[in-house]
C-alpha cells in the first residue's frame, strides 16, 4: 500500500501542476505566434510532397509548438518539489521523493537535456531559420545529438551502473553483451527516437506515448524499481495534461521538444528495467512508423517512384484514405494499449 502511494500521489501532483502551468505556456505560445508559418513542401527525399501539405495546412491552423513543454516541465517541478520538500520535512516526504542515483538521474539527465534541444530545433522552426526545409535543426543534427546522448547513457550504464547485460524474454539467463552494450544502447535510442514522428495528429502522440510510459511504470514496479515506477507515471501524469488541452481541436502540439525527450527518456527505462527487449512490442505504433518512412523511400528509389502507401507516415495514409483524424487517434490508442499489455504480461511472465 505505501509502495502505491509513493507512485499514485506524485502522479497526481504531476498533473495539476501540469493543469497549473499549462495556462501559463499556452498563453505565452500564443502570443510569440510560435508555430510554423509554411507546410513541409518537400519529403525526406526531396519530393514534392503534395499530399502532406494538403493534410497538415499549418499556415490556416496556427497552431503552435513547443507543447511537450508541459510534459518535461510538470516532471521536473514535481520531481525536484518533492525533493526539496523531503528535505526540509523528512518525516513526512522522504518517501515520496524519487530522485535517486541508480534509478532516476539518467532518465531525468535525458528528458531535459534531450527537451531542450528540442525546443532550440521548435523556435527555430517557428522563425523558419535553422539548416532543414522550412526551418529548423537538419534531420543529421538532430541524429548526432541523440547519438551523443546515447554515447552518454551507454557509458553511465557500462561505467556507473555495470550493466552489460539485456533480458531475454522467457529465459532465466541474462545475455551479456560485453563493451557492445554500449553501441547497443545508442541504436536502441536512435531507432526509438526516429518514432517521433508519429507526432502530428490531434492526441495522436500524446496518448500513444502516455500509453507505453504507464507499461514501463507497471514492469519497472514488478522488478522493484519504486523510484523508477513513479519517474514513469509522473511522465504519464504530464502526459495526460497534455491531453486534456489536445483534445480535437489541438491548442498546441508536442512537437520536438516533447518527442525527442520522451523517445530518448523511454529508451534509457527500458534499459533500467533490463526488459529493453520488449520495447519493439510495447512501442509497436512508433516502430511500425518509422518503417512505413523506410519503405515508402525505398520503394521509391528501387521502384521508378513507386509508392507503397499514400503518403507517410502510417498514420497520413490513413487519413489520406479518408479515415478521420479521430477515428486515426482512437484506433491507435487502442492498439498502443494492446501491445501494452502483451509487453507487460511478457514482462510478468518471463
Amino acid at each position: 500500500m505505501n509502495e502505491a502511494i509513493e507512485i499514485f500521489v506524485p502522479t497526481i501532483v504531476a498533473f495539476f501542476v501540469g493543469i497549473g502551468i499549462t495556462p501559463i505556456i499556452s498563453h505565452y505560445l500564443y502570443k510569440w505566434q510560435l508555430w510554423k508559418k509554411s507546410s513541409v513542401s518537400k519529403t525526406i527525399d526531396g519530393r514534392e510532397a503534395t499530399i502532406s501539405n494538403k493534410l497538415h495546412n499549418d499556415e490556416a491552423r496556427k497552431t503552435p509548438r513547443m507543447g511537450g513543454i508541459i510534459v518535461w516541465a510538470s516532471v521536473l517541478i514535481t520531481i525536484y518539489g518533492f525533493y526539496l520538500l523531503s528535505l526540509f520535512f523528512p518525516y513526512n516526504f522522504s518517501k515520496l521523493s524519487f530522485l535517486s542515483r541508480n534509478q532516476t538521474w539518467l532518465p531525468l539527465f535525458t528528458l531535459i537535456s534531450a527537451s531542450l534541444v528540442g525546443l532550440i530545433d521548435d523556435f527555430f522552426v517557428t522563425r523558419d531559420r535553422g539548416t532543414f526545409i522550412g526551418g529548423g535543426l537538419s534531420l543529421s543534427k538532430r541524429l548526432l545529438v541523440v547519438f551523443c546522448i546515447g554515447i552518454v547513457g551507454g557509458l553511465w550504464f557500462y561505467f556507473k551502473l555495470g550493466m552489460t547485460s539485456i533480458h531475454i524474454p522467457f529465459d532465466p539467463t541474462m545475455l551479456n553483451l560485453g563493451y557492445l552494450f554500449i553501441p547497443f544502447f545508442v541504436l536502441t535510442m536512435l531507432a526509438m527516437y526516429s518514432g517521433g514522428i508519429i507526432d502530428g495528429v490531434d492526441g495522436l502522440a500524446g496518448g500513444v506515448f502516455a500509453i507505453i510510459f504507464s507499461a514501463l511504470s507497471i514492469i519497472a514496479y514488478s522488478h522493484n524499481q519504486i523510484d523508477l515506477a513513479s519517474f514513469s507515471l509522473v511522465v504519464t501524469g504530464g502526459l495526460l495534461v497534455f491531453l486534456w488541452f489536445n483534445i480535437p481541436p489541438a491548442r498546441f502540439f508536442l512537437s520536438e521538444t516533447g518527442t525527442m525527450g520522451l523517445t530518448t527518456t523511454a529508451t534509457v527505462i527500458a534499459f533500467l528495467t533490463g526488459e529493453v527487449l520488449l520495447l519493439p512490442i510495447i512501442a509497436l505504433p512508433l516502430l511500425l512508423t518509422t518503417l512505413s518512412v523506410i519503405i515508402q523511400l525505398t520503394s521509391k528509389k528501387f521502384r521508378n517512384g513507386k509508392k507503397v502507401f499514400l503518403v507517410a507516415p502510417l498514420h497520413n495514409h490513413f487519413i489520406a484514405k479518408g479515415w478521420t483524424r479521430e477515428k486515426v487517434t482512437m484506433r491507435y490508442w487502442v492498439f498502443s494499449l494492446i501491445c501494452a499489455v502483451i509487453g507487460i504480461v511478457f514482462a510478468l511472465v518471463s
